[in-house]
């Protein structure tokens, strides 16, 4: 039962992506500022269809804990899940996500005109100046920035190691920075076709003070991520 759900869910997530990417070309020359508005609809409805056909729920608590206008949530990464769930949850979200997603076919060319920013992994420093700068850009605009310390989806139970990005920007930025820690791995594995059903936990933690150094703001991380108890 739970195989032919997962299969449904996975026909509804890559065929909308695929017709919604289409109509998000004409968006993209027509009315470029709703192509997030767009996107955020897209991804309340493939987490309607995780619930109805995965029987997958998702519990959100500490969300409060998100203060007003620009904000750094850096947030534990353990699933595709993960990617989608910050549209539906924050009014103004950009993710920080590798440029080769920005160079797939249909989907890429909408990623960067729709707020998100694009980060060249391979081009050292020249590339991080690039990111801190436009990660400034937009917190002065008012967007919550979503960044994925661990730089790659990590299995639950697994300790990822956690890029020096996060430092940089939260070092040259005067937003908050905000750990979220998540359990999504359990139900939506990496790369797995099947779906397991159950309740997805996510925790908004508090702020972090602003005045900690690299070693303090990596194990507040570390703690949060690895600790939480999920």
């Amino acid at each position: 039962m739970f195989l032919i759900g997962s299969a449904v869910f996975n026909i509804i997530l890559f065929g909308s992506a695929a017709t919604g990417s289409v109509f998000g070309h004409v968006l993209k020359r027509l009315a470029p500022d709703r192509l997030l508005p767009y996107g955020q609809a897209w991804a309340r409805m493939v987490l309607a269809a995780l619930r109805l056909f995965c029987g997958v729920r998702v519990e959100v608590v500490g969300l409060e804990n998100i203060p007003p206008g620009g904000a750094i949530l850096a947030a534990q990464h353990q699933s595709a899940f993960d990617t989608l769930v910050w549209l539906t949850l924050l009014e103004k979200p950009s993710y920080i996500l590798k440029e080769e997603l920005t160079k797939l076919p249909i989907f890429g060319p909408l990623i960067v005109p729709s707020g998100q920013i694009a980060l060249d992994r391979a081009g050292g420093g020249k590339a991080l100046r690039r990111l801190v700068e436009n990660v400034a850009d937009a917190l002065k605009a008012g967007r919550q920035i979503v960044i994925f310390p661990e730089g790659t989806r990590v299995a639950p139970a697994t300790r990822g190691k956690l890029q020096p990005g996060i430092v940089a920007l939260a070092r040259t930025n005067n937003a908050p920075v905000v750990p979220v820690s998540t359990d999504s791995g359990r139900c939506w594995r990496r790369k797995a076709f099947r779906k397991r059903p159950g309740t997805i936990h996510i925790k908004v933690w508090p702020p972090l003070p602003k005045d900690l150094d690299r070693e303090a703001l990596i194990a507040n991380l570390e703690k949060a991520f690895y600790e939480s108890g999920f």
